[in-house]
């Protein structure tokens, strides 16, 4: 049996729309620093110890990689005979900001380069972490933890959360900081999410609230800060960082509701708003059931067994319900009348659809 459903939608609109309430977050919730901003590290290793879960014989760089590294401690391996099951190349990757000192830890995530089935239990041994632009500046060893299991055992195998990629907490030890100067002695501040309002409002309260520096903005993004001291060091610096990005400003952002049709979720910011409308919603129920016939010959005669289907057809409509909503009608408002009606979230997603197709959804629909 199938069955289809078909939303059957019915919008009648009219005109005006509700603002929303600002709230006010701190400017580090809300934009990056210069000085916080994370570099990504990447390294190449190999994590041994493992009880047979390693690299296959195929995998050839996990063979190159086991015979240099014993040819530089002073072993010499015939290439037929290394064996590598309890092996596994691995990428290395971590993040590391200009606050990172040297002598510092940070975590390090390693992942499965070939085709071993597990890292569970495995040691990774010293590799080399280099920034984007090759240079090293830091160096990770330690026991990984993929915080699962992976047994196999007469043709049965039982896997408990993914073992091809684990942590190890604290293995990164940094070598070099990552130095990343203020150019002029000017701070960067960088919207997570760029808006000409937003960064308007944070220009002006910085300019308010600390009356030794200067403010540009000069995108939606990126506003430059420039203290008025052109003497200030390092500690000065970090002391005048911190008060601004404790300051409290009041976001602002275009209406947005997201969906996503995969999963059926909708997400509706606070200041979407909606026209007055008048909203009926039913749906259409078309169902097809097949039986199947089998047509038998009589004995002794040649005819051959045949199985053809009977198929019915059913369709039904519910009754639509209505719904009104008044003018400057918000989200909060819309939700409350669609769970009224007993709408699922298929079918919300279909109303959302036809509000903005008739122009009375005033917010940006975005579909993922």
């Amino acid at each position: 049996m199938r069955t289809v459903n078909f939303g059957v939608l019915l919008a009648i609109l009219l005109a005006v729309s509700l603002p929303a309430d600002a709230t006010a977050v701190r400017l580090k919730d809300i934009a990056t620093i210069q000085s916080k901003i994370r570099v990504p590290l990447l390294g190449y290793g190999l994590v041994v110890g493992l009880d047979g879960t390693g690299d296959s014989k195929g995998t050839i760089f996990t063979m190159q990689s086991l015979t240099n590294m014993m040819q530089r401690m002073g072993i010499t391996l015939p290439p037929d005979k290394v064996k590598v099951k309890n092996i596994a190349a691995v990428i290395a990757t971590a993040d590391i900001t200009p606050l990172d000192p040297v002598g510092g830890r940070i975590d390090i995530t390693v992942s499965s380069l070939g085709d071993a089935s597990s890292l569970e239990g495995g040691m990774l041994l010293l590799s080399p972490l280099s920034s984007p632009t090759g240079e090293v500046l830091a160096w990770a060893q330690g026991p990984v933890s993929t915080g699962g299991f992976n047994a196999q055992a007469g043709g049965e195998r039982v896997t408990k959360n993914y073992t091809l990629v684990g942590r190890i907490p604290s293995g990164g030890l940094i070598e070099r900081q990552f130095k990343f100067p203020f150019e002029d002695k000017i701070i960067k501040v960088q919207l997570e999410m760029p808006d000409y309002t937003t960064a308007s409002r944070v220009s002006e309260k910085i300019a308010s609230e600390v009356s030794d520096c200067r403010v540009e903005t000069l995108t939606e993004k990126t506003i430059n800060i420039i203290p008025l001291d052109s003497t200030l060091d390092s500690g000065n610096m970090t002391r005048l960082i911190a008060r601004i990005e404790n300051l409290e400003v009041e976001t602002d952002g275009p209406a947005r509701v997201v969906i996503n049709e995969k999963t059926g979720t909708i997400v509706a910011g606070a200041n979407v708003s909606i026209d007055a409308v008048a909203l009926a919603h039913g749906s259409l129920t078309v169902e097809i059931q097949s039986t199947p016939v089998i047509s038998q010959p009589e004995a002794f005669s040649k005819g051959e067994t045949v199985v053809t289907s009977d198929e019915t057809l059913k369709a039904g409509e519910d009754t639509a319900r209505m719904i009104y909503l008044e003018k400057q009608t918000n989200i909060s408002e819309l939700a409350r009348a669609l769970n009224a009606i007993g709408a699922t979230p298929r079918d919300i997603i279909a109303i959302f659809q036809a509000l903005k197709a008739a122009g009375a959804l005033h917010a940006q629909l975005m579909i993922i």
